[in-house]
């Protein structure tokens, strides 16, 4: 399977994102903002950053970018698309998920070892890991804090499409703790923790096993393999 990680000025976890996705024995694709082909990749990681430096607003700019064309069009055709962080950003701008970002209620970046719940296990990024299961993802964001109306909350909530939730502490404010969001559909996920940090021994966060040794983040990339294979 070929998984393509678009790189934006301004991305900074691009090589991480090409990283997982080979060591979850994928291929890795870089693709780039300005270009209008996607190579024939099976699916897509829009990547953790500041695109554009985040000038006008988090994504706002990246959402508009060439690539981003084929990106949308893509996803309604069902390709599988996780947006990281900055990338979930874009998803929103984009209106390929719901609600938006804003900044952090705490008023400064956050960077911390977060612990999720994951609600939603019938997305093409979450199906190998079990309903409710916790996880450790590392967060780092200042714009992270996930927002909508309460209308659009409840519509959210009645359809099953919060694909993860904060346990231990709200980082950013986000409403009714939600960390992640899928489409309808289940092929797009967003996520403001970075699973691609949390994919090799030695390198991930902490765990009662042993420091650095947490791997929860590769889930997300054999999770999209498999649902590639089973179409």
């Amino acid at each position: 399977m070929r998984i393509g990680v678009v790189t934006f000025p301004g991305s900074l976890d691009d090589r991480d994102a090409l990283r997982a996705i080979r060591l979850a024995d994928a291929e890795p694709v870089a693709l780039w903002h300005g270009s209008h082909d996607l190579d024939g990749v099976d699916a897509l990681v829009l990547p953790g950053g500041f695109s554009y430096g985040d000038y006008l607003r988090a994504g706002a700019i990246a959402a508009h970018a060439p690539i981003m064309a084929e990106v949308v069009d893509a996803a309604s055709k069902g390709m599988p698309v996780l947006g990281i962080c900055n990338g979930f950003q874009m998803l929103t701008e984009a209106h390929l998920l719901p609600g938006g970002l804003i900044r952090n209620d705490v008023g400064t970046f956050v960077r911390r070892d977060q612990k999720l719940r994951v609600e939603q296990t019938d997305t093409a990024w979450t199906n190998e890991f079990a309903s409710g299961q916790e996880i450790v993802i590392p967060l780092k964001n200042g714009e992270g804090g996930f927002i909508a109306s309460n209308d659009e909350l409840d519509r959210i909530e009645g359809e099953g499409r919060v694909a993860f939730r904060y346990l231990e502490g709200n980082p950013n404010g986000s409403l009714r703790d939600i960390a992640g969001v899928t489409n309808e559909r289940g092929n797009v996920v967003g996520l403001m923790p970075h699973p691609e940090h949390a994919t090799e021994l030695g390198f991930g966060p902490d765990t009662s096993d042993a420091m650095r040794s947490g791997v929860d983040g590769l889930t997300f990339f054999t999770s999209a393999i498999r649902a590639l294979q089973a179409v």
